[in-house]
C-alpha cells in the first residue's frame, strides 16, 4: 500500500531515508551516552543529560531504548559484538590444535582491545565508571555470563590440549584457565587506565606466548589428594621427680 500521489519507488525512498535517519539518531544517542558516562559516571547521568548532549528528546531515547540499563548494554554491545566473532569466539576444544586455538582466542581479544580506542573508552566506563546496583544489576549479570562463557571455553581448550599431549597430563585445567582469564582482564584494565602501557603492534601474541610456555614448563598441577589425618592425643607429661618423692613419702 502506498500514499496517494506517490509512486512505489518514491515510497521506498522515503522509507529508506526514514530508516537511515532512525539509525543515525540511535548512534547519536549512543555516542552521547558514551561521552557523558565517561565524564560523569553512569549513576550520576540521567536520560535527560543524555538527551541534551545528543540534542534529542527523551521520547527519542525511549523510542530506541527501554531504559538506561538497556542503553548502557547497547553502548557496550557496539564494541563487544566484534569480540563475539572469530577469532575471539573460537572454541579451542573443537579444533585439531586446541592449544593454538587457546592462543588465537586470547590474542584476538587483546588485539581487538589495543587496536580500538572506542572499545577502550567503553571498557573504562565498564570497569571504573559504573556501579552495578539497582537498575544496572541486569547488566552485571550479562557481564558475568560473558565471563563464564570465556572461562568455560578456555578450560575446554586446555583439557583438549592435555588430551592431545600438548600440555602436561597433571595440569590443573580449571585453575590454569582462571589464571589466563585473570591475565586477560588485568591487561585490558591496565591498558584502559594507562594507554601508554599498551604493547607495540603484534606484541599481544608475544605476551600470551610467555604464559603458555610457562604452563608447558612449570604447570599448575592438580592438588594431591590428602590422606585423612588421624588424631593423636598429645603425650601426658610426667610429674616432676620432687613431686613424686613427696607423694611417695
Amino acid at each position: 500500500m502506498t500514499t496517494p500521489g506517490m509512486s512505489r519507488d518514491s515510497w521506498r525512498t522515503v522509507a529508506r531515508r526514514t530508516k537511515d535517519e532512525a539509525v543515525e539518531t540511535r548512534n547519536q544517542i549512543l555516542d552521547a551516552a558514551e561521552r557523558i558516562f565517561s565524564e560523569r559516571g553512569v549513576s550520576r547521568t540521567s536520560l535527560t543529560d543524555i538527551a541534551e548532549a545528543a540534542d534529542v528528546t527523551r521520547g527519542a531515547i525511549y523510542w530506541h531504548f527501554k531504559d538506561k540499563a538497556d542503553l548502557f548494554c547497547e553502548m557496550v554491545a557496539r564494541v563487544t559484538m566484534p569480540m563475539e566473532q572469530a577469532p575471539c569466539q573460537i572454541d579451542p576444544a573443537a579444533l585439531g590444535d586446541p592449544l593454538a586455538g587457546v592462543r588465537a582466542m586470547l590474542v584476538g581479544i587483546l588485539e581487538r582491545t589495543s587496536g580500538d580506542a572506542q572499545a577502550r573508552r567503553v571498557f573504562h566506563i565498564v570497569f571504573n565508571k559504573c556501579e552495578y546496583v539497582d537498575e544496572m544489576q541486569p547488566v552485571w549479570q550479562r557481564f558475568r555470563e560473558m565471563q563464564t562463557d570465556c572461562m568455560a571455553r578456555l578450560e575446554r581448550g586446555l583439557v583438549a590440549a592435555i588430551a592431545c599431549g600438548q600440555l602436561p597430563a597433571d595440569l590443573d585445567a580449571h585453575r590454569t584457565a582462571s589464571g589466563l582469564h585473570a591475565l586477560l582482564n588485568g591487561l585490558i584494565s591496565k591498558w584502559v587506565m594507562d594507554p601508554d602501557a599498551m604493547p607495540m603492534e603484534n606484541d599481544a601474541g608475544s605476551i600470551i606466548d610467555v604464559f603458555l610456555e610457562s604452563i608447558r614448563r612449570t604447570p599448575l598441577r592438580k592438588p594431591a589428594t590428602r590422606a585423612a589425618r588421624v588424631y593423636k592425643a598429645p603425650p601426658r607429661k610426667s610429674a616432676p621427680r620432687a613431686a613424686v618423692r613427696r607423694r611417695s613419702a
